[in-house]
């Protein structure tokens, strides 16, 4: 029987997505998802287990599931036994207080004898003991935010990405908690066998060589030889721009990466040095 590493993910929403988009980017290609537990990918050693994501932190403590791809709020409000191995850097959130619009906000100590509406109580009640804030913490779970609305708390504790639920709530946000994004976990205290740990190398490769490639551009330019050190000025290669001849002896071409952050700032200013023809081609990955 083959040998394959079973990795537990979301089994909907956004982080469900982004992952299912990731593993695309990888290689790995999956029979159908819909309605099944448990898929096998057709061309690489896996099988995805789906879950909520947070039963994903204990499948993985537990030995059920081999790693897992899981928010890092959920790791730290179930806080299992398991071991963070990637930051992947999407499914970006961050965990905050928030209060209504109306109350004229002082700082921390306006939380003191409060009630506070949150599903992530484990995470509310280190950050409250840090700070020394003694609060009332009023588990629930669904639709945090109207909880200050009808009378069920003063101020919430939730995952804020856009922002608009708070709008829409009448809430304004002023602690920012915990920045979470989606992470690696596999168990604490179990070990894969030999296997598993050289698919689960072979998979850590190729993420990385995705994510490498995540917000970058290849350009290629033609450059006149004498301007070719002001071109060059100008260039944050990743190590040191390819530089090749061209049938006109008094022109070479350049080919390097740029950040694509950077790029109309970087463009203009290899035009003001004279690079002509520049292409810009998006990378789908990338090996360092």
């Amino acid at each position: 029987m083959e040998t394959r590493l079973r990795i537990a993910v979301q089994s909907k929403g956004r982080l469900y997505d982004e992952t299912m988009e990731l593993l695309g980017e990888a290689g790995i290609k999956l029979t159908a998802v819909k309605r099944t537990l448990l898929v096998p990918s057709r061309n690489f050693p896996v099988e995805l287990l789906f879950l909520r994501d947070d039963d994903i932190p204990d499948s993985v403590a537990s030995g059920i599931a081999d790693i897992g791809i899981v928010g890092l709020n959920e790791v730290l409000e179930k806080d299992k036994n398991v071991e963070i191995l990637k930051e992947l850097g999407f499914s970006r959130c961050h965990l905050s207080l928030a209060i209504p619009k109306r109350i004229d906000y002082t700082g921390l100590e306006w939380f003191n004898n409060r009630k506070i509406a949150t599903s992530y109580p484990v995470i509310l009640s280190k950050f409250l003991k840090e700070k020394g804030i003694n609060a009332d913490i009023h588990v629930i779970t669904g639709s945090v935010e109207i909880a200050p609305g009808i009378g069920l708390a003063d101020a919430i504790f939730d995952i804020v990405s856009s922002g608009s639920t708070l709008v829409s709530n009448n809430l304004t946000e002023v602690e920012n908690v915990l920045d979470s994004q989606a992470v690696l976990i596999s168990s604490g205290k179990k070990k894969l066998i030999e296997e598993k740990q050289a698919i689960l190398d072979e998979l850590l490769f190729r993420f990385d060589a995705v994510k490498a490639a995540d917000g970058k551009k290849y350009i290629l330019m033609n450059v006149p030889r004498e301007k070719l050190d002001n071109v060059l000025s100008v260039l944050p290669g990743i190590k040191s721009p390819t530089i090749l001849p061209l049938a006109n002896n008094d022109w070479c071409s350049i080919h390097t990466v740029i950040e694509e952050k950077r790029f109309w700032e970087i463009i203009g200013r290899l035009r003001a040095e004279g690079a002509e023809g520049i292409l810009a081609l998006d990378i789908e990955k990338m090996i360092l």
